[in-house]
C-alpha cells in the first residue's frame, strides 16, 4: 500500500487518449527505445524529430477518440490500478505544489494537463509514440504518460519497480512544469550536452523537486481528507524510487547501449547524481536547495 486509506481522488484530472491524431511506430526495437530515451526521456524537450529517430518499421495512424477522463478512484484503487495511481499522484502533486510554490517561490501554481495515452499522441511539442517514455511538453504545459512504460523501466532498465518508483517518474515530469512556472526552463540553455550542461542541471533539478514532493506527500496532512496522501514511506519503497532514478542515469544507459560512457554526451546526469538530487529533495530540501542551475557541484 502507498496511498493512505481514507483518501479519495476525484475523476477528471487525467485525460485518456492520444489527442487529435498520432503516429504509432512498430518495429523500432530496443535500440530505438534507448536512443529516444537518451534524447527525450524526462527532458520536456522538442518531440518534433521523434518520427525520424523511431521511423523504422510499419507506421499506422491512431484516429480521434471521444475525450474521456480517469474517473473517481479510492486509495485502494490508486494502489492497484496504474491509471488511478497516475490520477492520484497528479492530485497529490497539485496539493503539494499549490502550497509550496507560493511559499518558497512567490509564484502561483498552475495545474498542468495530464494525458494518459497508448500507442501515440499529438502534443504541442509534436507527435510522439509510447517508445518516447513519459514526458512533459512545455508548449502546452502537459505531462504525457503511457503507463506501460513502467514495465519497460523494470524489465529493460533494471529498476526494481514498485509504486513509489512509478510515482517518482510522474513527480519528475511535474518537476519540469514547476521549472517552467518559475522560469528555470527559460533561463537554461538546454541545447548543449556534457556533465555540467544546463540540460543535465534541469533534469537533476526535476529529480530534486520529485524528492520534495515524496517527502511532503507522506508527512503533510491533506486538509480535505485529514490524512497524508501517502502512508509513511518504507525503506523498501524508497529503494524502489532510488532504483528508478539510477536506472535512467546517462552512464547506465550509455553503457547498456554502447558499452562505454561518454560524459560529453550527458543530457540527464549520472545514476549517482540522479539518486543524490532526489535524496536532497526528499531529506527536507527546499526549492533553493534544488536550484541546480546555481549549484557549484552536481
Amino acid at each position: 500500500m502507498t496511498f493512505n486509506e481514507g483518501g479519495q481522488f476525484e475523476g477528471g484530472r487525467v485525460r485518456r487518449g492520444g489527442g487529435r491524431r498520432g503516429v504509432a511506430v512498430a518495429g523500432g526495437g530496443v535500440g530505438a527505445l534507448l536512443i529516444t530515451l537518451l534524447v527525450v526521456f524526462l527532458s520536456g524537450g522538442d518531440l518534433g524529430s521523434l518520427s525520424q529517430v523511431l521511423g523504422t518499421g510499419d507506421v499506422s495512424s491512431v484516429g480521434e477518440g471521444q475525450e474521456a477522463f480517469v474517473e473517481d478512484c479510492t486509495a485502494q484503487e490508486a494502489n492497484t490500478d496504474r491509471e488511478c495511481r497516475l490520477s492520484a499522484t497528479a492530485q497529490s502533486l497539485d496539493a503539494v505544489w499549490g502550497r509550496v510554490l507560493p511559499e518558497q517561490a512567490s509564484v502561483q501554481y498552475v495545474l498542468p494537463g495530464v494525458t494518459s495515452f497508448s500507442g501515440a499522441v499529438d502534443t504541442g511539442c509534436g507527435s510522439a509514440t509510447s517508445a518516447t517514455g513519459p514526458f512533459y511538453c512545455p508548449l502546452d504545459q502537459t505531462v504525457y504518460v503511457d503507463v506501460s512504460f513502467f514495465d519497460e523501466l523494470r524489465e529493460r532498465f533494471g529498476s526494481t519497480g514498485g509504486s513509489l518508483a512509478e510515482e517518482y517518474v510522474i513527480a519528475h515530469e511535474f518537476g519540469h512544469h514547476i521549472e517552467q512556472l518559475v522560469g528555470a526552463m527559460d533561463a537554461a540553455d538546454r541545447s548543449g550536452t556534457g556533465p555540467e550542461s544546463d540540460a543535465v542541471r534541469i533534469e537533476l533539478m526535476a529529480d530534486c523537486l520529485a524528492g520534495m514532493w515524496a517527502h511532503r506527500a507522506a508527512t503533510e496532512v491533506d486538509p480535505d481528507t485529514g490524512v497524508t496522501f501517502l502512508e509513511p514511506i518504507t525503506d523498501a519503497q524508497l529503494r524502489d524510487a532510488l532504483s528508478a532514478a539510477a536506472a535512467v542515469g546517462d552512464d547506465r544507459i550509455q553503457e547498456a547501449t554502447t558499452g562505454q560512457v561518454n560524459p560529453e554526451a550527458f543530457t540527464h546526469g549520472t545514476s549517482e547524481q540522479r539518486v543524490r538530487w532526489f535524496s536532497i529533495g526528499y531529506n527536507g530540501g527546499t526549492m533553493q536547495d534544488c536550484n541546480t542551475l546555481e549549484a557549484a557541484t552536481l
